[in-house]
């Protein structure tokens, strides 16, 4: 494996391998095994944008493994203030590492990156474009609490034009045989390609703009942020902003074996009370990331 840059790089029997690698590696994930799998390599965590899962998850991923961790959690002290271009910080930060973590606000930034890197490139997140790992760790969330990946129904609830971790969510789980539903405010409908896809493979369920409308069916009710960062006009952010609730309601109206799930952060889509209910799966979704990116860092730098 090399470059980490969109789901569609993956088969359905390579995301499963990567699946089973990382329900390998939880132990380690937790401190209660050691691994030294990747003494001596180096990973570069480029953030061009704001992160705190993505990013640490990934540190926690590599120290975890043995290895080193380099990088810049924005932009401010760097020579990007400077005017220097992304092709030039990459080619002098793969000189310096063994793989390099891309968080960047414009869309195709990480296939960019490819270009110019003598290393692979893992994309943690391209603009509005894709976030492939976080698509995974979903994924082993997913199969961990249902105990399979086909023949469910998945309520994407929010903010489905801007957000990027939706966008590779729905395009994995078509290939997995699930019916998604797509739930959104008017104007942050799911982009077109992916919706046509999603008709194209007969996955696609429900599209509507109230959550109401599909949760007595849903199995996994994934909820997210509306993307203030993303909207061009603040007064149209004001208009959906606060939109939709998760609230015990909500849930109660659903059926049994519902979970919860957000890629963080929230702001007020999921209301705390549901933290202690037994579907909120959104912070051990957090954790998944680790051993998950242990998984791909085993693969993509440790060539296993």
């Amino acid at each position: 494996m090399k470059d980490v840059i969109s789901i569609h790089d993956f088969s359905v029997e390579e995301i499963v391998d990567v699946l089973d690698r990382a329900e390998d590696m939880v132990d380690i994930a937790r401190g209660e095994a050691t691994s030294d799998l990747l003494r001596g390599k180096v990973l570069a965590c480029a953030f061009y944008e704001p992160s705190t899962r993505t990013r640490l998850s990934f540190e926690t991923a590599m120290n975890r493994l043995g290895g080193g961790v380099i990088g810049f959690a924005g932009t401010e002290a760097t020579s990007v203030v400077k005017g220097e271009t992304l092709a030039d910080t990459i080619r002098m930060v793969s000189g310096y590492a063994d793989a390099v973590v891309l968080r960047h606000p414009r869309e195709g930034a990480a296939k960019l990156a490819t270009e110019f890197s003598s290393v692979p490139i893992i994309n943690a997140g391209d603009g509005a474009g894709q976030h492939p790992t976080q698509t995974m760790l979903d994924l082993f969330t997913i199969r961990t609490e249902h105990g399979r990946l086909e023949g469910l129904t998945i309520s994407l609830v929010g903010d489905l034009r801007y957000g990027r971790t939706v966008h590779s969510l729905a395009y994995a789980l078509a290939k997995f045989g699930n019916t998604i539903n797509l739930v959104s405010p008017e104007g942050l409908e799911m982009p077109d390609e992916v919706t046509s896809h999603l008709k194209n493979v007969g996955m696609l369920g429900t599209a509507c703009h109230s959550p109401e409308e599909v949760i007595s069916n849903t199995d996994i009710l994934y909820a997210t942020r509306i993307q203030k960062e993303r909207f061009p006009d603040l007064v149209e952010y004001e208009r959906v902003a606060g939109l939709y609730r998760v609230d015990p309601d909500l849930l109660s109206r659903g059926p049994q074996g519902l979970i919860v799930m957000h890629p963080l952060p929230r702001v007020n889509e999921i209301l705390p009370e549901v933290d202690k209910m037994p579907q909120a799966k959104y912070f051990e979704q957090a954790f998944n990331g680790v051993p998950v990116r242990m998984a791909l860092l085993s693969m993509v730098v440790g060539g296993e």
